[in-house]
């Protein structure tokens, strides 16, 4: 082969490395600028009236928080998934546990909330909502679902609530991006972290932590991950057979064991 060709086929090969590391730093570029909308999908309300609607202003932002009244010193938070129009519990929620007054909380963009969901935006409206419910209701469970499991155990971690209820809980989203997204620096990338470890290890309230037998979303090991964090005596774990990560509350043990668990 003459020096011609040798230095036409290094030059494209040169070629081809810097086209494809250029297409991976734009990847990069776009999960850091996106994640976001990877993250968070916002859903409308199904049910929303004046007497089942609580309107929250956190920053400028308005919080739209479907609600269940019920006098007594008992009450239910609850922090639903990344994909979930919350407003759909409250029948459920409100007919399992007639003894709690029911807060569900839209996040940003979701369900009449305005403004964009950030972990950081929903943690300020997580406490401005249990600030103002621990007001009357001096007994308050706080319940997290999927994503809002992370929202869930750093608010109890800071607040006086009197139980914990994570339902397919994880152990951290980096944990989660860095099995969805495995040839990429995610560690580097990922600006929403919800460290649910680093807040169970602050925990001192009963907590019950729900697994799916068949979550194809959370793997089981990032759950029992997450349940090594709390301290012993702490936390319990309980999986419900027979379901996955979306149908898990379609079986007739999930609200059998948050009523046991309130």
């Amino acid at each position: 082969m003459s020096p011609t060709k040798v230095s036409r086929m290094q030059r494209t090969l040169v070629l081809i490395v810097v086209i494809l590391v250029a297409l991976y730093l734009a990847l990069c570029a776009a999960l850091f600028v996106f994640q976001r909308a990877l993250i968070y999908f916002p859903q409308p309300s199904a049910i929303e009236t004046s007497e089942t609607l609580l309107k929250l202003t956190v920053d400028d932002v308005d919080v739209a928080v479907s609600i269940r009244p019920h006098d007594g010193p008992k009450a239910l938070i609850y922090f639903g998934g990344n994909a979930e129009d919350v407003s759909r519990n409250l029948p459920g929620f409100a007919q399992a546990f007639p003894e709690h007054a029911i807060y569900l909380l839209h996040y940003r963009g979701f369900g009449g909330s305005s403004g964009s969901p950030s972990e950081e935006s929903i943690q300020r409206d997580a406490m401005t909502l249990f600030d103002k419910v621990y007001g009357t209701h001096p007994h308050i469970a706080v319940v997290g679902r999927s994503l809002g499991s992370g929202v869930a155990v750093r608010l109890a971690s800071q607040r006086p609530a009197s139980s914990l209820i994570l339902i397919t809980p994880y152990n951290s989203l980096e944990d989660l991006a860095v099995r969805q997204f495995p040839w990429f620096p995610v560690k580097w990338l990922l600006q929403e972290r919800f460290e649910s470890w680093k807040y169970a290890a602050h925990i001192t309230i009963p907590t019950l932590l729900i697994a799916a037998e068949h979550d194809e979303v959370i793997p089981r090991s990032s759950t029992e991950l997450l349940y090594t964090h709390f301290a012993k005596g702490v936390a319990t774990l309980r999986v419900v057979p027979g379901v996955g990560h979306n149908s898990i509350s379609e079986s007739p043990e999930y609200l059998k064991l948050l009523g046991d668990a309130l």
